[in-house]
């Protein structure tokens, strides 16, 4: 069924894209500095989730819609840049509320948070980026052969793959960054300015898709 698939090519690029940080990995990251592995994973799979939207709407047609409509592509830009920047300004309010030094022993007696938080940003930060449907409509189609089968379930495929290499390059920024971030929450100052440092982060992100133009790239 998945005959006419450029299987080598589509691997190597989807490993070197992967490879290359960009603003889901910068969004892991600084999830996981400030505040944790576990936060960081749980918006990998937030940020997962949200790269399914795109698998679906590229596969079945809709992303044509965010290439070939500039209201359509402006507004899913717009709602996903003051999204990106809301998390930015609620992280610097957060930092600024919690300037009151936390003693290293008191860390471990915090409640836990709640799971449900980090998976939605990620979620939304991924799922509102229209960026990333153009990518998806631009690259899938190049490895995928015009051989009169269907093309729905092997763009679907691809695009599995796809996300499946994200989300690993992901996973390793995360456990990678889990040291560096838990060493310096256990000092105030230095937990003081990751959350502003997360929150300069996303407001830049914010700034970036909505100085995205519809161009695939």
């Amino acid at each position: 069924m998945f005959h006419g698939i450029h299987w080598q090519a589509f691997l190597i690029a989807s490993f070197v894209l992967a490879a290359i940080p960009g603003p889901g990995m910068l969004y892991v990251l600084a999830r996981t500095l400030q505040a944790g592995a576990r936060d960081g994973l749980l918006s990998t799979l937030g940020t997962a989730l949200g790269g399914l939207v795109h698998v679906v709407a590229a596969a079945f047609g809709l992303s044509v819609i965010l290439a070939t409509s500039a209201t359509a592509f402006a507004v899913l830009k717009w709602i996903g840049a003051f999204y990106l920047i809301f998390l930015g300004l609620k992280q610097l309010l957060a930092a600024r509320r919690d300037e009151a030094a936390i003693l290293p022993d008191a860390l471990a007696a915090l409640p836990p948070k709640p799971t449900w938080p980090a998976i939605r940003d990620g979620f939304f930060t991924e799922a509102l980026n229209p960026k990333t449907a153009l990518f998806f409509l631009a690259l899938l189609p190049q490895f995928v052969a015009l051989d009169g089968a269907p093309l729905a379930p092997r763009l679907i495929l691809l695009g599995l793959i796809v996300v499946a290499f994200n989300s690993s390059a992901d996973i390793i920024a995360c456990v990678a960054a889990s040291p560096l971030g838990r060493y310096l929450r256990r000092r105030p100052q230095a937990q003081r300015r990751l959350s502003q440092a997360s929150g300069v982060t996303m407001i830049g992100l914010g700034v970036f898709v909505a100085a995205a133009k519809r161009q695939a790239s």
